[in-house]
């Protein structure tokens, strides 16, 4: 498990009307390799605006089924325990875009 990873999650949040969704781990590493029982991860929708500086579009390149978004607005604390069905990995250049996007949604400059 690391950064950039990609996992189906079974109804990770009560609010989501999906029964399952694509989360992609945002957490630092040196978080996600400690015991600490959740990671940090940002949703992915189908649904999606490009001219959203906070949503980062990804697809099949990535493993996914068909073109989305990382919506780095919408963060969610993750049990580990849920991420078992991995999807894929982002690539550098679509992981400094989401670098890019988180800082923009938590407006850290």
């Amino acid at each position: 498990m690391k950064r950039g990873d990609f996992y189906r999650v079974r109804r990770a949040s009560k609010l989501d009307p999906k029964d399952t969704r694509v989360y992609l781990i945002v957490s630092r590493q040196d978080l996600i390799e400690t015991p600490f029982s959740t990671v940090i991860c940002a949703p992915v929708y189908s649904k999606y605006r490009d001219d959203i500086t906070t949503q980062v579009e990804v697809g099949v390149e990535e493993g996914l089924k068909h073109d989305s978004a990382i919506y780095c607005d919408a963060l969610i604390s993750v049990q580990k325990s849920l991420l078992t069905d991995y999807v894929g990995t982002l690539s550098e250049t679509k992981l400094h875009k989401v670098n890019t996007a988180l800082r923009i949604a938590l407006a850290t400059g």
